[in-house]
């Protein structure tokens, strides 16, 4: 693109610029930075031409192009030689100080170009803007803004010409009469006081190392004196907030003992501007940069003004946070900062005056409070390392709290503790119980606690940053691996734990691959004198029993199975092999359904094969026995969970099928028909189901134990014709029936089929119609409960479907069923009134 042609396109781009259509203008303003893309130099010349020959140009349109040349210049300015450099200088400078007025949008626009040419041609803009900065006479506003941010985005190259700068500037400051050329100055003496503190910090980097504090202090504090004594009293807001933000850095570049000495007048009279705006992230980034530059001499005098400034900064942080005003946000941010300057200093101070206040009545105390809380543990780690007693046992109350906000406040404090190593402490126990706690909190309750007008329910429930807290406290705090295990294991069993069963899981399954990681010896769980861990069975037991319902609880069925694969070890030595490739399956199983379409007799069926195999694998009554009086153990666990209970009882069947002891699988049928719950219906169907699985394998002994209940005082106990309970009593003995008739017909159904026929007729049909009716004073009494005309029905079917399946079914002699069927007619007969009426 030759440079004729590149002049002739921006003077035909430049004349467009006046289009009365705000979307030409944008449009020719992006074509004029393109332009600049391919030929910089040509492109800036074009402008600065234009500017210089269009003199009644009006301000907006200088404006756009002056942008423009912003945009070319600061993506170019490596190529721009310094002819170029010095024109564009001369031309914005020129721009900026043409109306004496302020015109803003103009202004700094220009002063946007001398910045953008001074990060490489600090010297040609400098010649400038100081040609305009002369002793005796108020600069144009501009001017003094221009340098603000020429120190703020060119450290090393401005730093050398403040000395100068600040000495022409200082008898200014008593000149300025106009609050706009007061804040322009408070923006400057901000923006140097920041670069020179800049420089300092990158002495080895910079151009001058020879550079010192102590350069610039008595200026800096000549400054301060007007700036405090006169300018922070003045009316207008925006004058005291600049006069704000430049005091802070300011202060860092004061003298030490005229810092101190003015400390006791600086901090008052920047805490009272707390009450004079309404946005005060200003006051509190002054404050936390006054604060430090006062505990960097080491001041004596910031003592007696900690109790002013903890309630002023307390009652700062318990401001309610609105997720749409980042402003309060930041002024948040900035009080915390503040907050750990003074837990470095004066942590006990600090201590004293927050723990006290986490038994406040007010809501947002007690957050606020334990945001501080939270924000000291990370940002004053060493000065709170003596302090963790004291700390974690100030915790306790904030740990019964119900308030939803205080709850997630705790959990976070939690989490910084994790970190810093508090949970390791005596007490650090209850913090991680807290945190399960709240993995285990009710989706829906927490909705409801919460209510339609609280923040984002889900991101930020309680139940959500628990869960994930506990993941990352497990997976990525290394020194946390020894505090969680074996403890979290401790965590599985309880009920009230259930609703945290996933993430238990899956951080106990990172936890488990870290110590097979480092050894076998550190991998098995060993037993801890201090918490109670649940036994290999109690663990394959209720892992295998939530498994049955596998998408509850965000999935538990794949975390239980992979937990339980990840233990192998623990629960038997043999099992490692077998189960890396008989639970992936399972695991495949459930990935290819959802909860909508998954076949739950077919998921049931799957697992009861899997602990098949597992305790063929096994192959060691005594394992096999513990693990079956385990599972017992846990029914009564799963009162009010009729399908996990219904699950179990199958799992027990199993189990005690596997079993050779004889003497154990009696005591146990035995116990388990004494102790079910006979009056719910599906804990009636679970305990046959149990029985007629354990019959595969053990049907004589089954059959023994049925008969031998059936035989037992339960069933003589409230027969008698005058207790006063004998209705009640009545209907506990008619479930009790039904639970009996029940296991009769599991057991024709699941039993081998050459040994059931023999029994049919001998011992199942027998006992089966033997309780369906009974006799009162020698008067045959027919029962009235459907409930145990439904369980014999299905009994006798099952009965009958046992015969039929037979091999030897058509050499069978059925003496006994005129009696059935006549028994199933007056079943349904009874069951129906009117049904067989009139024949």
């Amino acid at each position: 693109m030759t440079e004729s042609y590149v002049k002739k396109l921006a003077a035909v781009l430049l004349d467009a610029i006046t289009d009365k259509d705000p979307l030409v203008q944008e449009q020719v303003c992006g074509a004029l930075c393109a332009l600049g893309e391919a030929a910089p130099a040509e492109a800036l010349g074009a402008c600065e031409e234009y500017l210089r020959q269009h003199e009644k140009l009006a301000h907006p349109y200088r404006t756009m192009i002056l942008r423009a040349m912003e945009v070319v210049v600061s993506s170019h300015i490596g190529e721009l030689d310094k002819a170029k450099a010095r024109a564009v200088t001369l031309l914005a400078s020129s721009e900026m100080t043409r109306a004496k007025e302020l015109v803003c949008d103009w202004q700094r626009a220009a002063s946007d170009v001398l910045v953008a040419v001074g990060k490489r041609f600090v010297g040609t803009v400098m010649e400038e803007l100081l040609s305009k900065f002369q002793p005796g006479a108020l600069p144009h506003c501009s001017v003094v803004q221009t340098l603000a941010n020429l120190a703020a985005s060119n450290v090393f190259g401005m730093v050398p010409f403040l000395t100068s700068i600040l000495s022409t500037m200082l008898p200014m400051l008593g000149m300025a009469k106009h609050d706009a050329m007061r804040v322009a100055f408070c923006c400057a003496l901000q923006h140097f006081s920041e670069s020179i503190l800049e420089y300092l910090a990158d002495l080895d980097q910079a151009p001058d190392p020879t550079v010192r504090k102590d350069t610039f202090a008595t200026d800096m504090l000549s400054a301060y004196d007007i700036l405090f004594t006169h300018w922070l009293q003045s009316r207008e807001a925006k004058l005291r907030l600049a006069v704000l933000e430049a005091l802070g850095p300011m202060s860092h570049l004061l003298p030490g003992e005229k810092l101190e000495e003015q400390l006791p007048k600086l901090l008052p009279g920047v805490l009272a501007l707390y009450k004079k705006h309404a946005e005060t992230v200003h006051v509190s980034k002054s404050l936390g940069q006054i604060l430090e530059a006062a505990v960097s001499v080491g001041s004596r005098t910031l003592e007696p003004q900690l109790d002013s400034l903890l309630a002023a900064l307390h009652a700062q942080i318990c401001v309610p946070v609105e997720s749409s005003s980042p402003l309060v946000v930041s002024n948040q941010k900035e009080v915390l900062r503040c907050f750990t300057v003074l837990a470095r200093c004066a942590p006990d101070r600090l201590l004293a005056f927050l723990l006290p206040k986490l038994d406040a009545s007010n809501e947002r105390t007690r957050v606020g409070t334990l945001q501080v809380v939270r924000h000291v543990i990370n940002s004053a780690a060493s000065q709170m390392e003596v302090k963790k007693p004291f700390i974690l046992s100030s915790m306790r109350l904030p740990l019964l709290d119900t308030n939803t906000k205080v709850k997630r406040a705790v959990v976070q404090v939690i989490s910084a503790m994790a970190h810093h190593g508090y949970l390791e402490q005596p007490g650090g126990e209850a913090m991680v119980e807290y945190i399960v706690q709240q993995c285990a909190l009710p989706p829906e309750m927490e909705l409801q606690k919460l209510g339609p007008d609280s923040e984002d329910l889900t991101a930020d429930s309680v139940r959500a940053i628990s869960i994930s807290t506990l993941y990352l406290v497990s997976t990525t705090v290394d020194r946390m691996s020894d505090v969680l295990w074996p403890y979290l294991l401790a965590f599985l069993t309880p009920m009230r734990f259930t609703g945290a069963l996933t993430p238990l899981c899956r951080s106990l399954v990172h936890l488990a691959q870290k110590r097979q990681e480092v050894g076998a010896e550190a991998f098995l769980i060993q037993s801890d004198s201090n918490v109670t861990l649940p036994s290999p069975y109690a663990i394959t037991a209720r892992l295998l029993t939530v498994s049955s319902q596998p998408y509850m609880g965000d999935g538990r069925g794949a975390a239980s199975l992979r937990l339980l694969n990840a233990l192998h070890r623990s629960i038997h030595p043999l099992l490692g092999q077998r189960w890396a490739t008989t639970i992936p399956p399972l695991l495949e199983h459930l990935d290819e359904f959802t909860e909508e379409t998954l076949s739950q007799k077919e998921w049931e069926e799957k697992l009861l094969a899997f602990l098949r195999d597992t305790l063929a694998v096994v192959s060691d009554n005594t394992w096999i026995c513990q693990l079956s009086l385990e599972m017992c153990k846990q029914l009564p666990c799963y009162n009010g969970l009729p399908q996990e209970k219904n699950f179990l009882y199958k799992c027990v069947g199993t189990a005690l099928g596997a079993a050779s002891s004889k003497d154990v699988v009696r005591k146990q049928l035995r116990e388990l028909l004494e102790t079910a719950g006979h009056q719910e219906e599906a804990e009636r169907e679970g305990l046959a189901c149990c029985f007629g699985i354990c019959a595969i394998s053990h049907l004589d002994d089954v059959l023994a134990q049925l008969g031998d209940f059936m035989r037992s005082d339960v069933f003589r106990k409230s027969t008698g014709i005058f207790n006063i309970f004998k209705e009640r009593s009545e209907n506990e003995l008619e479930k009790l029936k039904g639970t009996v008739i029940l296991c009769y017909g599991h057991v024709a159904a699941l039993a081998p089929r050459e040994l059931v026929l023999p029994k049919v007729e001998s011992d199942l049909l027998p006992n089966m119609f033997r309780y369906f009716s009974t006799k009162v004073l020698g008067i045959k009494v027919e029962t009235k409960d459907p409930a145990l005309k439904l369980c014999l029905v299905q009994s006798m079917c099952m009965a009958s479907q046992a015969i039929c399946s037979n091999a030897q079914a058509g050499s069978f002699h059925f003496s006994r069923k005129p009696e059935l069927v006549a028994q199933m007619m007056v079943s349904a007969g009874r069951s129906r009134p009117g049904a067989w009426g009139g024949q």
